[in-house]
């Protein structure tokens, strides 16, 4: 594995190579992880990993033509130029994208790493406050992970900018058998600093005390609270038709719609590049990262771009020009996505239930950019007259996202993140359920 300054002088001689072959222009994408997973099973510690990866990719044009060729090893500069100039005569000319303007953070670092150590008696505490006398049957299975990624870019413009970020995250999952029933309760929790394990804990033994009970699920038309993991259903079709890709594909519902109420005024989606687990100081292409409201209170402020999107339809990058992975080109993604919280806790939003659904697990797809989606209740709980009654099995929620995010009741307080968005639960009107 190549250290820091052996791979950035790999990667210019990648440049130099590219440009003497024949090359009018050419980056070079370096990423490099190191993850230390601690994991228990049944209880008990049973493994420790270290994981190294690096990777490198190089993007080039050639008449315009562009080639892009990646390694996970050492090889040869001349045969991975050699490899991405075959390739470009593949693709029609295109406008080449290279930053030359350096970003404002050209070398920034973000959290903090633990140590192995501090890994294993998080997990170990973690344990023993969950076997109490209450659960003392559960099997659980706990992954702690702590992970630093460097991320370089360099091109033929003179740009060269690189970034290290830090993160600590902990995958729980309870699984309790009583004669035929199976319950699996599981829980997450991604940080950039230190980890919060009474608070992990105290969310995965509240939902086991919940779903101690069976319920018969409700029928109709009703409310139904989503908590945080599971409100990623609703999120993640909010990305795709922010996305100025699909703005450009005519396939986002909000085309036409900059400047007008897009959901109900209860939502801000905005992004910061410098809070939560996946800060980053400029994007996969090095334009600087910066934060951006995309809707505030409802109304529809920007869509996100990255250089070509930005140039097609003629507003510039956002800074949202990520690789969904080496061997592909940058696109337009988000990351850090924000939605803000409302004043109410959990609690207080089943208070207003009369009666209704709290989804907290989901099996299956998001509803996509059509927004429409049905999704079984992995792990749900019935509400009665603004108490939780006990949990439901074999249950349907069904409706489109668009019209939910319209009928929104309120938002909890209880924000947390969830992978890249930080989100809290949300109550919302009308959709269908079915048992």
């Amino acid at each position: 594995m190549m250290q820091s300054s052996d791979a950035s002088s790999f990667a210019e001689r990648l440049i130099d190579v590219a440009l003497q072959s024949g090359a009018e222009a050419a980056e070079v994408f370096t990423e490099r992880s190191i993850n230390r997973p601690v994991l228990f099973e049944a209880n008990v510690l049973k493994q420790i990993e270290t994981r190294d990866s690096e990777g490198i990719s190089l993007r080039l044009w050639v008449e315009g033509r562009p080639g892009l060729a990646v390694t996970y090893g050492e090889m040869e500069p001349k045969r991975l130029v050699d490899t991405a100039i075959a390739l470009s005569q593949l693709n029609e000319p295109e406008h080449i994208e290279l930053t030359a303007t350096p970003p404002e953070i050209a070398d920034g670092q973000y959290g903090q790493a633990a140590e192995v150590p501090q890994l294993i008696e998080w997990g170990k505490t973690a344990l023993s406050t969950i076997h109490t006398q209450e659960f003392k049957d559960l099997q659980c299975v706990l992954e702690l992970d702590t992970e630093t990624t460097t991320t370089a870019l360099l091109n033929s413009e003179g740009l060269a900018c690189r970034y290290t970020s830090q993160m600590n995250s902990v995958y729980g999952s309870a699984e309790w058998v009583r004669g035929n029933d199976f319950l699996c309760v599981e829980a997450e929790q991604t940080r950039s600093a230190i980890l919060d394990i009474p608070e992990f804990v105290e969310s995965m033994v509240q939902r086991l005390r919940w779903a101690k009970s069976r319920s018969a699920s409700p029928v109709g038309r009703m409310p139904v609270l989503f908590a945080g993991k599971a409100a990623d259903l609703l999120w993640t079709t909010v990305e795709a038709a922010l996305s100025s890709k699909r703005v450009i594909e005519n396939a986002s519902p909000w085309n036409d719609c900059l400047g007008e109420p897009v959901v109900s005024p209860l939502l801000t989606l905005l992004q910061n590049p410098h809070i939560g687990p996946f800060s980053c100081p400029f994007d996969d292409e090095g334009i600087s990262t910066r934060p951006i409201e995309f809707i505030r209170a409802g109304e529809l402020q920007l869509f996100y771009t990255d250089r070509t999107t930005g140039r097609q339809l003629g507003c510039g990058s956002t800074g949202n020009g990520f690789r969904p992975g080496l061997e592909r080109y940058p696109s337009p993604g988000l990351f850090n996505l924000m939605v803000l919280p409302g004043d109410r806790s959990f609690e207080a939003l089943v208070k207003e239930m009369q009666d209704g659904l709290i989804v907290d697990q989901f099996l299956g797809d998001s509803g996509g950019i059509s927004g429409d989606f049905a999704i079984s209740v992995d792990l749900g709980y019935r509400v009665k007259k603004g108490k939780i009654v006990g949990r439901v099995k074999d249950t349907l929620v069904s409706g489109n996202v668009y019209e939910a995010l319209n009928q929104v009741i309120a938002l909890g307080n209880d924000i947390a993140w969830h992978g890249s968005c930080s989100t809290p639960s949300i109550l919302v009107d009308g959709l269908s359920v079915t048992a």
